[in-house]
C-alpha cells in the first residue's frame, strides 16, 4: 500500500535529513552517502536508524 504523497513530501531521513523515496515496501535514503532503507510495516514508515537496512 503506497504512502499518502502529503506524508512522503515531510518525511526525511533520520540520518542525514535528506528526503526519503518509495520503493516497494521500504522508504530509502537520496542521501548521497547514506543510502538507508527503512522498512514500511503494516502502511507505517519505521524511521528509526537501527532498524534501517544499510546499502549494499
Amino acid at each position: 500500500m503506497p504512502l499518502e504523497a502529503g506524508l512522503l513530501e515531510i518525511l526525511a531521513c533520520p540520518a542525514c535529513h535528506a528526503p526519503l523515496k518509495e520503493q516497494e515496501s521500504e522508504l530509502v535514503c537520496t542521501g548521497q552517502g547514506c543510502g538507508l532503507a527503512y522498512p514500511v510495516r503494516d502502511g507505517i514508515p519505521v524511521l528509526l536508524v537501527d532498524e534501517a537496512r544499510r546499502p549494499a
